[in-house]
């Protein structure tokens, strides 16, 4: 039995994602993905200026009057959202944390998959693949993983990439669109990114809290890595200290950035507010480009 404090911030988060910002995402997603091919739908008559390529010879042998065959696109397609549950995601520094956002933001992508009837599996992640659940369709699947993103205990607590995207590799047998939502402090996952997008619709998404990239003025802080439990003792009093910070960081996201460019995987940067709707602005902006670059 789920109790009500889970059911209640799930019914949160689905609201959340609901209404105009549901709608902005699922048209955008639509118009964004190729199905996997093309399948026959019907035959029809020729009309001057169809492509010859199409006749169909035994209905026009049959009916003594030329028909051609007509292909629509298979709309049906299959995602996977990768989810980094190390234990970097736990921090926030505002309502939401790193992994509470990303759990929203799972819920945004697949209910827009689900209502084009395409598939949303999960994959957790950490140092290990600490959960796969294979794609299917429908709300109450979609609040599953959401569920799941949320309250999952994983047994890790640092990161791995490449095992994750390997696995990936493996259990997907057809074209897939992969989301992998993490926030990349990690190191040498980029050729199995290569794989991957080789056979694959690869979108990297790095969600970051607005502290990892600048600090308040409070004095005498002592940091903790979440990962590794190594402690470091700071003074964000030091104005010199908080502008080095900055530089380092926007460093760090610029070079992470570069690096997706490199492997020509799709890259977007959300950053956590507390309002949902400018925490999901960038993701839907990037889907509303790819639709326009397409259409």
């Amino acid at each position: 039995m789920l109790n009500k404090d889970i059911l209640k911030t799930v019914a949160r988060i689905e609201l959340s994602v609901k209404g105009k910002l549901d709608a902005v995402m699922t048209g955008a997603y639509h118009s964004s993905f190729k199905g996997n091919g093309m399948e026959f739908s019907e035959v029809r008559e020729y009309v001057p200026g169809d492509d010859v390529r199409s006749i169909d010879w035994n209905v026009t042998a049959r009916t003594g009057t030329p028909y051609i065959k007509k292909f629509v696109e298979e709309r049906e397609l299959s995602m996977l959202l990768m989810i980094d549950a190390s234990s970097s995601s736990e921090f926030g520094s505002g309502t939401q944390m790193k992994g509470e956002a990303m759990a929203a933001l799972t819920a945004l992508l697949a209910f827009a998959a689900t209502k084009n009837n395409d598939k949303v599996g999960l994959l957790i992640f950490t140092d290990q693949v600490e959960l796969f659940i294979p794609p299917a369709k429908g709300r109450k699947h979609v609040l599953r993983l959401v569920r799941e993103i949320l309250y999952f205990k994983p047994q890790h607590h640092g990161t791995n990439l490449q095992v994750a995207l390997d696995y990936a590799g493996k259990i997907l047998t057809r074209r897939s669109v992969v989301v992998v939502m993490s926030d990349f402090l990690d190191a040498g996952f980029d050729s199995a990114f290569k794989v991957l997008r080789k056979k694959h619709d690869v979108l990297a998404v790095a969600v970051n809290d607005v502290r990892e990239t600048e600090l308040p003025p409070v004095g005498l802080v002592e940091l903790e890595d979440p990962e590794t439990g190594e402690t470091l003792l700071i003074d964000t009093g030091d104005a010199s200290f908080r502008e080095a910070f900055m530089r380092e960081s926007r460093k760090s996201a610029r070079e992470i950035a570069e690096r997706f460019a490199r492997m020509s995987v799709d890259f977007v940067k959300v950053m956590v507010k507390d309002d949902f709707q400018e925490t999901a602005a960038p993701l839907i902006e990037h889907f509303r480009r790819r639709a326009k670059a397409r259409a």
